[in-house]
């Protein structure tokens, strides 16, 4: 156990002015009022709220601080009371103590009521002082430390589980990182035992066999640097186990295939010594053009700043790199304890990104809602990659940013995915495809006997949601699509005047590794392989210039032709105002009478409704040089932030990035936000998700999609801006 002498010399190591008898005065009345209570590890209680103290040492943190820690139990689990602490240590420690104190029953997996009206105090004792969290998160940091003396699983597992979801999110908000690391460890060890053993296993064999060659490394590093002049602190370091594990299952690799367990980080003096040593690696090896990111000109929302780079370098190795000066690296290792903002207390700085977030619950909170209103409408802001929402009975779902009602219904059971046939959110009624929000109530309805459309798998994110929507399909629909893609080869072959053999589709079937011809024509029928493709595997001597001269075909806007691959000579067509299609989409044509063949996208309404006529489905795509032909209209919703020069700014994001809007329409407007409807010519796709990408990080715009449907004229009453 820490002594009363080597808490203060940790204290005073880094605050020589701190106050030694207000620490020795708390050190000793914690000891006191906390007795003879004992832990469940067995030691003496009063060592948990001095290891606490202990941690927040190490963040170089003020007296009052460590006083809370030294007392932040002591309200709770012994005679002390709150006007005790007021009366021996002053209205702000007293203060910092009631805030913890009133967070000690935060509980992910409580009744949800309970759940809400903690999350609420949790959200006022922040905004009231931000070092109440920091106590609390070393509080939950020694708790995790300390787990495996708690006799009940269940209770580990709800610990932890709280820690991942809860706790870990906050400390990566305010920029701690590595307390997130260590608390995401600490509950994955708790949680998934087998899967931290086997990757600690994995690490510590690689370490034997690369350690050596990490170091190698780091000093070809720091040698190159210091030939051109640049002094630098170079180290490399293997990544967490939990931070491996999320990276495996968020790409689908497995242990071999991640290129980046090792980490290396350049410490410089100055900002600017920074950019010269990037210039300096980028010349002695070849950097992977994709991985570069500026973080020092474009800070992360928690005051994150760093340059990240990979190279091939020594060695031939892809090695990643951050490059950082040491005061970045102390805001990178301990967030806002090193901006030392907390000494204002009061969340008030205006430029302070790392706590923007936590500014925007307190306007909530202004508004006087109850506490099951306030989690519902904060949408519980701190998870920068999930939305938690509800289920009617109030458990709570994790999911991706960006998820669906489908999405959510294949999370809670496979069956209640299937069966989905309508949602209410929050009591309302919305379409299946409706992004999903932080603290959302979700009741999804199911009809026995229903099944799975193929336009889900378009707009679904997770990887389950959309595995068991492609496994059901396939089931249900492999028939239909064997003999929809044997009618499609059919034909195929006789344009080319040759004979469909199944000896043919057998050797096709070798080819793709599929496990007999009949797949060949399901997946052809289900669109996954294209005719033509097959025709060439059979006949190599048939492959053609996918761009061989055709005529001029009118695209029902009378501008010039658009290459369409798949179609026969003379045949007329045009493009679908329904879907909108731009080179770059997956397409089909649908024979259409009076029309000629209409090109859709893979995902539009009128190919479901066209399900009945799949003879008249034609095996199509864009020809190489489809997006030279002219722009093509795409329409897209955004909604903004209803603040002066909005609407100017998402002109200027579309025409900064060459796009040409053709016409605006104001469709929802209130105080907060207002929402228009805009068509944009564009080239093709990628061109459209550059603009998208572009207006989604602007700061006025809260929403940005595409969006498919009957095409409105200019000239139609609304609102036009």
């Amino acid at each position: 156990m820490m002594r009363q002498t080597e808490l203060v010399d940790r204290v005073k190591a880094y605050d020589p002015q701190a106050n030694e008898e207000l620490l020795n005065k708390a050190y000793v009345y914690a000891m006191k009022a906390h007795g003879k209570q004992f832990r469940a590890s067995g030691d003496p209680y009063f060592t948990h709220p001095l290891e606490v103290a202990a941690i927040l040492t190490e963040l170089k943190l003020d007296v009052p601080t460590i006083v809370t820690a030294l007392l932040h139990d002591t309200v709770e689990d012994t005679y002390v009371t709150i006007e005790d602490v007021k009366e021996n240590f002053g209205e702000e420690i007293a203060n910092l103590v009631d805030g913890v104190t009133k967070l000690s029953q935060l509980e992910l997996f409580s009744e949800r009521t309970k759940q809400a009206e903690n999350f609420r105090k949790l959200m006022l004792a922040m905004s009231n002082d931000i070092r109440v969290l920091l106590v609390k998160l070393a509080d939950r940091l020694h708790n995790m430390r300390t787990l495996n003396h708690i006799e009940k699983p269940e209770k580990r597992r709800r610990i932890a589980q709280e820690t991942v979801d809860i706790y870990a999110p906050l400390a990566g908000r305010i920029g701690m990182q590595n307390m997130r690391e260590e608390l995401e460890d600490l509950a994955f060890a708790e949680l998934n035992p087998e899967a931290r053993n086997s990757i600690v296993t994995r690490l510590a064999r690689l370490d034997a066999s690369s350690g050596m060659r990490v170091g190698r490394i780091a000093d070809a590093i720091k040698r190159v640097l210091a030939e051109h002049g640049v002094e630098a602190w170079v180290y490399g370091r293997a990544k967490r186990p939990y931070s491996i594990w999320r990276k495996l299952k968020d790409k689908q690799l497995n242990f071999e295939q991640l290129s980046d367990i090792f980490g290396f980080r350049v410490i410089v003096k100055t900002p600017e010594d920074c950019y010269r040593a990037l210039g300096v690696l980028h010349q002695a090896w070849r950097m992977i053009p994709d991985r570069f990111k500026d973080f020092i000109s474009n800070p992360k929302t928690n005051g994150y700043q760093s340059i990240h780079t990979t190279v091939i370098g020594p060695e031939q190795q892809r090695v990643e790199v951050q490059i950082r000066t040491q005061e970045m690296h102390d805001i990178a290792e301990r967030g806002v304890a090193a901006h030392w903002r907390y000494r204002e207390h009061i969340v008030n700085e205006p430029t302070d990104a790392a706590l923007a977030w936590l500014r925007d619950m307190v306007e909530l909170l202004e508004r006087g809602e109850s506490a099951e209103e306030f989690l519902e409408n904060s949408r519980l802001n701190m998870y920068q990659d999930q939305v938690f929402c509800f289920t009617p009975k109030g458990e709570l779902i994790s999911l991706p940013r960006g998820a669906t009602p489908i999405d959510f219904a294949y999370q809670v059971h496979t069956d209640l995915g299937n069966q989905t046939v309508g949602v209410k959110v929050n009591g309302v009624h919305v379409p299946l495809h409706t992004p999903l929000r932080n603290g959302d109530q979700v009741d999804i309805i199911r009809q026995n006997g229903s099944a799975p459309s193929p336009l889900w798998e378009q707009f679904v994110v997770t990887g389950r949601a959309r595995a068991e929507i492609r496994r059901y399909l396939k089931h249900a629909r492999h028939d239909e699509h064997v003999n929809f893609g044997r009618k499609i080869l059919e034909k195929a072959f006789a344009d080319e005047q040759q004979e469909l053999t199944e000896k043919a589709i057998e050797e096709v079937a070798k080819k793709l590794r599929l496990a007999k011809g009949e797949d060949v024509y399901a997946e052809v029928g289900r669109g996954a392989l294209r005719a033509q493709e097959v025709v060439e595997a059979v006949f190599p001597e048939l492959k053609r210039d996918p761009e061989r001269k055709r005529p001029n075909y009118d695209d029902g806007k009378g501008k010039k032709s658009i290459s369409i691959r798949g179609l026969t000579e003379g045949i007329s067509y045009k493009l679908g105002q329904c879907c909108h299609p731009l080179p770059g989409d997956r397409i089909v044509g649908l024979r259409t009478p009076g029309e000629g063949v209409v090109i859709h996208t893979i995902d539009c309404a009128e190919l479901e409704r066209a399900q009945d006529r799949m003879d008249d489905w034609l095996d199509v795509s864009w020809g190489r040089h489809a997006a030279e032909a002219g722009p093509s209209l795409a329409r897209v919703v955004v909604r903004v932030k209803n603040v002066p020069g909005s609407l100017g700014a998402v002109m200027t994001v579309i025409g900064n990035n060459g796009g040409n809007i053709f016409n605006m329409k104001v469709t929802d407007r209130n105080p907060l936000f207002f929402e228009f409807q805009v068509d944009i010519e564009v080239r093709d796709l990628a061109h459209l998700q550059n603009i998208l990408g572009a207006l989604r990080v602007n700061a006025v715009v809260e929403s940005v999609d595409r969006v498919r449907g009957p095409d409105e004229s200019a000239e139609k009453t609304g609102e036009n801006a």
